[in-house]
């Protein structure tokens, strides 16, 4: 875990904005602007903004993203006010927008979990800071979803 002097991110997200999940990227690109092996800030962009977007849709209340930046990693949580736990799930169809969520925390994430709290939980994930195949994964991600215009 990080120490007490590690570069970190808090931002308190409203209630169904989402206009929150692009300021919360931004957040994240400027705190991770000289972490990590490149590709490595747009892989957590793009995980972070799906956990921030679960949170707002499917709970009715506020979140809080929080990341923690050490040396060798960076640990991104969403904590939310909802006990309920998400579960990763595929979509429905090639075309279906949404459902992909956590299948891709899952599968570009070096760790990923849920953690209960008294109220709510934390959705968190853990990338290192040479995460070079998360990378490409997210390009090949990009890249179909580009040329199924999907994204």
């Amino acid at each position: 875990m990080a120490g007490p002097c590690a570069p970190q991110l808090r931002r308190r997200l409203g209630r169904a904005d989402l206009k929150a999940v692009p300021e919360a990227r931004r957040a994240l690109r400027e705190l991770l602007r000289h972490w990590g092996r490149p590709g490595t800030s747009e892989v957590a962009e793009l995980l972070a903004s799906e956990l921030v977007t679960n949170a707002l849709v499917h709970t009715d209340d506020d979140a809080i993203l929080t990341a923690t930046v050490s040396p060798g990693q960076l640990r991104v949580e969403v904590r939310d006010f909802v006990s309920r736990r998400p579960r990763p799930r595929r979509p429905a169809g090639e075309e279906d927008t949404s459902g992909r969520g956590l299948v891709l925390v899952q599968s570009l994430a070096d760790a990923w979990g849920v953690s209960p709290h008294g109220v709510g939980k934390s959705v968190w994930f853990v990338l290192g800071a040479g995460a070079g195949a998360a990378a490409v994964s997210y390009k090949h991600i990009r890249s179909h979803e580009k040329n199924n215009n999907l994204g």
